[in-house]
């Protein structure tokens, strides 16, 4: 069962980093389209940069989800360094406790926000939903709880290369008051 879940939790992470890094690939081609239209043209496009802010949800939410798998998120681990072994994991615990809390409710509401405004347009694209646009938030944090469940049942994923803080010996001076990870 280890094996299976940690391969279907390599296949959504995969799916997750795909999707945003598909994303960043198409603002990063879109904005210099709005920016030669505007400038080189002088006649400017008006959809590059309401379609990058769209792709932006989607970047932001299915990107965290993968960077939450890998452990490669950005955290501030001052406190729970200076505790002793015991209160770190269960400050560990809570601190996955309050992802799990907030990625529930990032499903819940968001499916809500999702139906509300499903029968809604975008101005700037109107075939589209708006619904749509915010189904990245409930499918993210979904990711996200799927992640969160896997870390509690099998222990955290580990990204190639990538030291946990925890184990770099701590440096005298400042560099032991603020360490981020």
């Amino acid at each position: 069962m280890r094996t299976a879940l940690r391969r279907a939790m390599d296949a959504l992470y995969a799916l997750c980093a795909g999707i945003a890094g598909l994303a960043m690939v198409v603002i990063a081609l879109i904005i210099p389209w709005g920016v030669f239209t505007r400038y080189a043209l002088n006649q400017a496009s008006s959809w590059p940069e309401p379609m990058a802010t769209l792709l932006s949800i989607v970047l932001t939410f299915f990107g965290a989800a993968a960077c939450y798998r890998l452990g490669v998120h950005m955290r501030v681990s001052v406190l729970p360094n200076m505790l002793p072994p015991a209160l770190r994991r269960l400050c560990d615990g809570l601190a996955e406790a309050l992802v799990a809390a907030v990625n529930l409710y990032m499903v819940a509401w968001g499916w809500d926000l999702v139906q509300t405004t499903w029968n809604q347009s975008i101005p700037d694209f109107p075939g589209l939903s708006v619904g749509v646009t915010y189904l990245p938030i409930p499918l993210g944090g979904a990711c996200t709880l799927m992640f969160v469940l896997e870390r509690l049942l099998i222990g955290p994923k580990q990204a190639q290369g990538h030291v946990a803080a925890e184990t770099v010996p701590a440096r005298a001076g400042a560099a032991e008051a603020v360490a981020f990870e």
